[in-house]
Formats: C-alpha cells, structure tokens, sequence
C-alpha cells in the first residue's frame, strides 16, 4: 500500500513543492477545500476528504476532518495488532505525512476593530485537532505545521525512510505551535472581555488566593547580536501589530537589546506629556535606562534643545524621544551630537533629508495607536520563574496631594512640581530629580541612600538651582535631604509621604521656608 500525505494549509506557500515531492516519494495525497484546490489546478492528483471519509463536509465547512477515517488514520500505532486490527475492521488506511497549519487567527485579530464573531470563525478546530494526533504518534507519523520545514523534510525523505529524531523534533515544533495557537487565542479573548462596558475590574490575588497562569504567545522578531553584554547571547521577541513589534524603521543600524531597554525608558517618560500632534511638546534624552534630559517646549525643535542643554555632557550616546512629529528645525538639533537612537510619532520630509547624513543614527516611527495596543502588564523575570504587574503610567490624582508646610507654593513653583513629579517616576530609586520652567535640571539616580541621590541632582543643576524645586519618589527617611536642598536654594520640594519622621522634613521646610507637597504615592522603580 502506497504510503499516504493528509495537506490542509491555510498559507500555501510552499505546498505544490512539498506535494510534488511527496508524489515524487510514492505518497498519495488526501486533502480538501481550498489546499486540494490549488494542488488540483496544478495538476497534481489528489484523494477529496470527503471521498476518502465517505461523509460531506458540513456546518458551512466547520466539520471537514473530525471523522475516524482521519484521526484513526493518523493516531493507529503500526505495531499494535489491536489498532491493526481496528484499521482492517474500518477499512481505514495509515495517514503517514500530515502538513497541517492553522487559519490565520493572529492576524486576524491584529486589527483592533476586527469583529468579534469575524474573530471566533477564525480559531481553527480541526487543524489543531489533526496536528496533535499526529505528534502524539510521532512514532509513526510526520506532522509539518510551518512552510520553513518543507525543504528540510523533503531532502530527509529523498535520503530514505525518514528517522526517528526528525519525527520527534517535528513533534515538539508541532505541540509548540498549538501551544503558542490556544494562548493567543485566551489571550485575546480575555483582552476583549476585559474592555467590554460593566467588565468587572482585574482580580487582585491576595496570599491565598490563586491567580491565573501566565500565558506568553510571542514570536521570535529578531536574534539580536548579543544581550547587555558581548558575551550574552539574545533574542528579541515581540508581536507585529503592538509595541515596539509596530515600530518602523526609517534608517540606522540594527536595534540592540540595550538600543530597545532604553528606547522603552524613554518612550515612558516622554508619555507623561501626551502623544501625537495634540500634546505638549516634550522631548526626553535617556542614558542607561535613566532620563538625564527632560524638556518641554513651544515646539518640537525647542523642547529637544532644552532637553539636551538640561545635560549635554551625558546626552552624548544617548537614546531621545519625542512626543510630536520631527521637523526641519528639531532634526539640526539632532545632527549636533552622537546619538544612538531617535523615537518619534512621525518624522517629516525635510528632517528625514537632514538625518540621512548620519547614516548609523536608528530612526524609529511609532505611532499611538500601536502604543496603546500594547498589553498593560509588566513583566520581570526572577530565579526560576516571572513577576507581574501593572505599569506605573496612571495619571498622578492631584486632587489628592496636600500642602502640609506653612507656605503654600506659587503658581511657578506648583507648575514645577508638576513637571518634577511627571519625571520622577521613571528614574530609578533612590531618584531625585531637581528642575525648574519645564526643564529638568538635575537628576539623582539609584543610590543606596536618599541623600547620596540628592547630592548628585543639585551638584548636577550646579548654580541653575537656585528657585528651583525638587522632586523625591520615596519619603524622606529624615530631614537631611530638606535641608541639603534649602542650602542651595531650592524653594519648594514634592514627595509621597509616609515616613513616621514626616514631621521633622516638614518642619525643617517651615524652618527654612519651603513648601512642601505630599502627593500620597509612592513611585520606586528598581
């Protein structure tokens, strides 16, 4: 009996090659729909699943191959007289070759205004089904589910029987694919009921309780040359139509692991000022992970000149994002130093034809659309396992903060907490950031001690200090960096609150004449 090859692909790349080869081999070939029409109109004899299971496809095409001529076909193990037995009793042949992959849920539901029954007759029921039969009883049976695996296993046939280790290896790629399949699927479908009008909010697990397994579908973008460091290999792994997966690349070298830490960084601080060509224009210059210039302005061209004027000394090398389309004055800025990279909404014409000049400067679009499809979890990956959370990116309850010194803070010098407050947040703890008319002026970041922090973002603003604030995203264990600050001429200062030593930072403020602001919220980022 001549060995037999079930087709039933959706992306038919590859599959007249495949099938001539698996005729070329002996094989007879089952398949239906459309796969059997493409391998009818180029020629290529081919069984109907329908003629070979004696039974119509029906439900509008929703019931093809779940029939036991199909998966007793496929699962029937050779040595087992029982399941010979079985076969011969069915008139049922051995399915040795199943090429198999999936309708194209993904993309589907890539478009966030896709239909929600549109996306449901999208998930593939038999196909699944027929892939892990046959990477059950990889023993016996060859499942493809990716036209990449074609010219591999044809060059393996044409070489003799086919070994066992490739029908292992096939199997394994074979459960990764339904793996991947199902998760995008829940995922999905927990995404669009969580967004619907009424949806209760997001459990919050306490100690006891349990929270649902962690479900990550990702592809593969990009092998990356190497991690953090030369010795440490990387992959970057991201969806297409979210995120940095959306970004495009106008010009530059290729993203590096530490290129895509920092742009993240960047990206995030420069959101705190709105996106797109209603916000206000920002401009952010992030240096190992840590904002070093921060700036908003009358325009684009104005906000990155004062960004990069808030610390021209670390910006060299550094990563910027801006929050409104790049133009013809705010790219002249960007040819003045070296950068490694630039994120924007949209770069316009002129600016375009100014950076072409730095051939080795990555230019990246990203719109907010593609941001906010972005999922809303964080993750962290700790010694054998995953931390999740919530991004830190809600908008700061002002309505909550007090004044708790004696002098209240003047219209300027509130603006400036503001400003101070929207950038602290995205520095690493112990942060603090000193600034002052829209412009950070100093930054302090991951220090062991609160003061260390603060020595370093006033000794950075230098004699720019006086009449600025200070921002602090943790309180103040003691009235040390209050003090520190005063001195050099700080005028008002924001913090969280919340240590039992609240009182002396607030009274050495009154002591001093500060004003001090309380916002009641915490922001540390390790």
């Amino acid at each position: 009996m001549a060995p037999t090859a079930l087709l039933s692909v959706s992306n038919k790349d590859g599959l007249v090659p495949l099938a001539q080869g698996l005729i070329a081999a002996g094989y007879r070939l089952i398949s239906s729909g459309g796969t059997a029409a493409a391998l009818q109109t180029a020629g290529l004899a081919v069984t109907r699943v329908a003629e070979h299971t004696g039974a119509p496809e029906i439900l509008g095409g929703r019931v093809k191959t779940l029939h036991p001529r199909i998966h007793g076909g496929i699962l029937a193990r050779r040595q087992d007289p029982s399941h010979q037995a079985d076969l011969d009793a069915q008139a049922i042949d051995p399915i040795d070759v199943v090429v198999v992959n999936l309708y194209p849920f993904r993309e589907t539901v890539a478009d966030p205004a896709v239909p929600f029954d549109t996306a449901i007759e999208t998930i593939d029921i038999g196909g699944p089904a027929m892939v892990r039969a046959a990477a059950k009883n990889h023993a016996d049976v060859a499942v493809l589910t990716s036209p990449q695996q074609y010219g591999a296993f044809l060059e393996a046939l044409a070489a003799g029987p086919l070994r066992h280790d490739l029908r292992r290896r096939l199997a394994l790629e074979a459960f990764a694919h339904t793996a991947a399949y199902d998760a995008a699927i829940s995922r999905w479908l927990a995404e669009r009921l969580a967004a619907e009008p009424g949806a209760p909010p997001a459990a919050q697990p306490g100690p006891e309780a349990t929270a649902e397994p962690l479900q990550l579908e990702l592809p593969a973008r990009q092998a990356l040359r190497y991690g953090e460091n030369p010795h440490q290999p990387a992959t970057w792994y991201s969806a297409a139509s979210a995120g940095w997966g959306a970004a495009r690349q106008l010009q530059g070298k290729e993203l590096s692991y530490n290129n895509l830490i920092d742009l993240d960084a960047a990206l995030a601080t420069v959101r705190e000022f709105g996106y797109g060509l209603a916000a206000q224009p920002a401009a952010v210059v992030v240096k190992h992970t840590n904002p070093c210039g921060v700036a908003t302005g009358s325009g684009c061209a104005d906000a990155l000149h004062r960004a990069l004027e808030a610390d021209r000394v670390s910006a060299f090398g550094g990563i910027v994002a801006l929050n409104t389309p790049v133009d013809g004055a705010a790219a002249s800025h960007l040819t003045s130093l070296f950068l490694e990279c630039v994120v924007a909404p949209a770069f316009e014409p002129e600016a375009r034809e100014l950076l072409a000049a730095k051939a080795n400067l990555r230019l990246l679009e990203l719109d907010a659309e593609a941001i906010e499809r972005a999922p809303r979890q964080q993750l962290r990956t700790v010694l054998g396992g995953v931390l999740a959370q919530e991004l830190d990116d809600q908008p700061a309850e002002q309505s909550s903060w007090q004044v708790l010194s004696q002098r209240q803070p003047t219209p300027q010098e509130l603006a400036d907490l503001r400003f101070a407050w929207k950038l602290v947040r995205h520095v690493r703890s112990n942060a603090i950031v000193v600034a002052r008319d829209g412009q950070s002026l100093g930054v302090g970041a991951g220090q062991m001690n609160r003061v260390g922090s603060a020595r370093l973002a006033l000794e950075a603003a230098g004699e720019r200090v006086r009449g600025a604030v200070l921002a602090s995203d943790g309180f103040f264990p003691f009235d040390d960096t209050v003090r520190l600050a005063a001195g050099l001429g700080i005028r008002a200062v924001i913090q969280p609150g919340g240590s039992v030593r609240d009182k002396d930072s607030i009274r050495a403020c009154d002591e001093l004449g500060l004003a001090m602001l309380l916002t009641g919220r915490r922001h540390f980022l390790h």
